[in-house]
């Protein structure tokens, strides 16, 4: 166990993973409001679209337009690919990071992208090429705790996808429990697998609390050593690709575990529970965001 930090860095994925499978398709105007919204609550990191087959993610079909149009110079922007053309019209777009992914396992793999994962890693190293100079790129690992199609993933197989991804130098790596699946001390033991393997990487995680153990996931990385960590405003999110993957770690919750336990995260936490209620009405349907509900404590004292 690492000594307790003094700051964290929040990623906001809520304009990305937390609206692509939703069933309302938000407008460029209204994605770009909720942009706006993360920013004024203090988030300056945030993935805000993907440049992936608009037939299959219809939510993310203006990624272009998304892109032309964010208030640049606000925060960090980051657009996700899932091959090397998504990369190229990432780069064209000029956002400041572009996540390429794999997934850990080949049959989530092939659903998620066409191609076993050892093959799509090769595709990786070509867009770490092509990014040097260009754009910072970084790459996610999915399902690096356990796939809908082929179950436990063993360690073994996941430090030899990230070996093969960290040939390529990217910038950052995250583990990805795509499903939501992991508890602390799977990820206790992961985090301090590739931290072994990989002193120096830049290491994220990108939690998912399907199943109730997102935030007991976020304090075990923690205290393995992740400084950052993806949230979604609400714990709106889920993958079109994997079946029942619902539910990113609410940013307003996982704001409200860190400041609480005296960990810095420059992020209001009555910021970001407006912005979370104002996303819910937007979406028309509940979110699964708690602290958004029962509010922060103590309490802000009322107006005179």
């Amino acid at each position: 166990m690492l000594q307790m930090p003094e700051s964290v860095e929040i990623v906001e994925v809520s304009p990305r993973d937390g609206i692509q499978n939703d069933p309302k398709i938000l407008g460029v105007d209204t994605k770009l409001a909720l942009i706006d919204h993360a920013i004024a609550a203090g988030v300056r990191r945030l993935e805000v679209t993907s440049f992936v087959n608009p037939r299959r993610v219809p939510q993310m079909a203006d990624a272009a337009e998304l892109a032309a149009r964010l208030p640049r110079g606000r925060a960090r922007f980051i657009g996700l690919a899932l091959n090397a053309k998504g990369f190229e019209r990432a780069a064209a777009a000029g956002l400041d990071e572009v996540n390429f992914v794999t997934v850990a396992t080949d049959s989530f793999c092939r659903r998620n992208q066409g191609a076993d994962t050892f093959e799509n890693l090769k595709v990786w190293a070509e867009v770490a090429a092509a990014a040097r100079g260009r754009i910072a790129a970084g790459i996610t690992v999915g399902a690096a705790f356990g796939c809908p199609f082929e179950g436990e993933v063993p360690l073994s197989r996941l430090l030899g996808v990230i070996e093969a991804a960290m040939a390529h130098d990217p910038f950052e790596l995250a583990l990805a429990d795509t499903i939501g699946v992991a508890t602390p001390r799977d990820v206790a033991e992961r985090v301090a697998a590739v931290r072994t393997e990989f002193p120096g990487v830049r290491l994220r995680l990108h939690l998912h609390n399907t199943r109730n153990t997102g935030i007991a996931n976020a304090w075990a990385g923690l205290m393995a050593g992740v400084r950052v960590f993806d949230a979604s405003l609400g714990g709106v999110g889920g993958c079109p690709f994997a079946p029942r993957a619902t539910g990113n770690i609410a940013t307003e919750d996982l704001v409200y575990l860190f400041e609480r336990a005296g960990v810095a995260t420059a992020i209001d936490l009555a910021a970001a529970i407006e912005a979370a209620a104002w996303l819910e009405a937007e979406l028309g349907h509940p979110v699964p965001g708690m602290v958004m509900k029962a509010g922060g404590f103590p309490a802000p004292a009322a107006a005179a």
